[in-house]
């Protein structure tokens, strides 16, 4: 049976490893990439070579960013009275494209998940703990993870948490529709879940 030659071969394999790509997709992406032309295909590689050596987290939100502290958290004339924690920083562009919500955000990199292993220990949590205790001016905690059970028990055990410091916590309106995204809401939507939010 006829292989492919080495380099193509490899970089259908590199497709593969894409969420989401098979090895029809990835053989036909790999084809593509060699008829792009030249500079095309180095501007690609220099910015997946960028993105992956010039990004790291926000010491504050964990927040993905190419400076410390990110444009949000440096941004003083942002509300520095909620804090509204995501599971995962493309949550926060989804939030910031409606241009609805001006407060802080924390970035918990996942939810608490039994049946993974992932506990309170394995997410960004005891930042968002320091941050309340160091910053008097919190008033208001919005929980936006997920609409599913991970997502929810997460939120629940988040509340449990933060609550008997005398913090308001809130959880986002189901305008979201259980077990949806919130990166994949559109803005109207999202705008009606963060303005319905409930206390927790």
């Amino acid at each position: 049976m006829l292989q492919y030659p080495e380099p193509i071969a490899k970089l259908i394999d590199s497709y593969m490893k894409l969420p989401g790509i098979g090895e029809k997709t990835a053989t036909r992406l790999a084809f593509f990439t060699l008829d792009m032309p030249q500079d095309d295909v180095d501007d690609f590689a220099q910015n997946l070579h960028d993105a992956k050596t010039k990004l790291h987290f926000c010491s504050i939100c964990g927040n993905i960013t190419d400076q410390d502290p990110c444009v949000i958290c440096s941004d003083p004339t942002r509300d520095q009275s909620r804090i509204l924690v995501v599971e995962q920083p493309k949550d926060i562009m989804a939030l910031e494209r409606m241009n609805e919500y001006h407060g802080l955000y924390h970035v918990l990199h996942g939810v608490l998940s039994p049946t993974t292993g992932k506990g309170p220990e394995d997410i960004n949590i005891k930042s968002l703990l320091t941050r309340l205790q160091q910053h008097a001016e919190v008033k208001e905690v919005i929980i936006a993870t997920n609409a599913t059970p991970e997502g929810e028990s997460t939120a629940m055990y988040l509340a449990r948490l933060i609550k008997p410091a005398g913090i308001k916590v809130t959880r986002l309106a189901y305008g979201l529709a259980v077990g949806s995204d919130i990166e994949y809401a559109d803005a109207m939507t999202l705008i009606k879940a963060v303005e319905g939010r409930q206390e927790m």
